[in-house]
């Protein structure tokens, strides 16, 4: 599970076979308790939504707060460099006086 912000509003495809596909970045922010000491962690990573969650993913914005659950698994970019992608299997969005 990760939460963090949408940077960018979802690109959405549709697969030959027919699968519709959305993609979409967020940074996730939180302060860590490391050996005893906080430090701050902070990561953008891309997410996939394949099937019928990518349906949810229409209605976001940049600047909206999610929550994405789902695995992380090893894609490579265009010109070859590895990539960490989450695959989300559940997206919730989250107002911010909720959290």
């Amino acid at each position: 599970m990760l939460a963090g912000t949408v940077v960018r509003t979802p690109k959405h495809s549709t697969s030959p076979a027919g699968i519709v596909h959305s993609q979409f970045s967020i940074d996730h922010k939180s302060i860590q308790n490391e050996a005893g000491l906080n430090r701050q962690a902070f990561v953008r990573i891309q997410v996939v939504a394949t099937g019928e969650l990518s349906h949810l993913t229409r209605e976001l914005v940049a600047g909206d707060f999610v929550k994405v659950n789902g695995f992380i698994n090893r894609h490579e970019s265009r010109n070859g460099n590895p990539l960490l992608v989450l695959h989300a299997q559940q997206i919730e969005m989250i107002k911010l006086g909720d959290c």
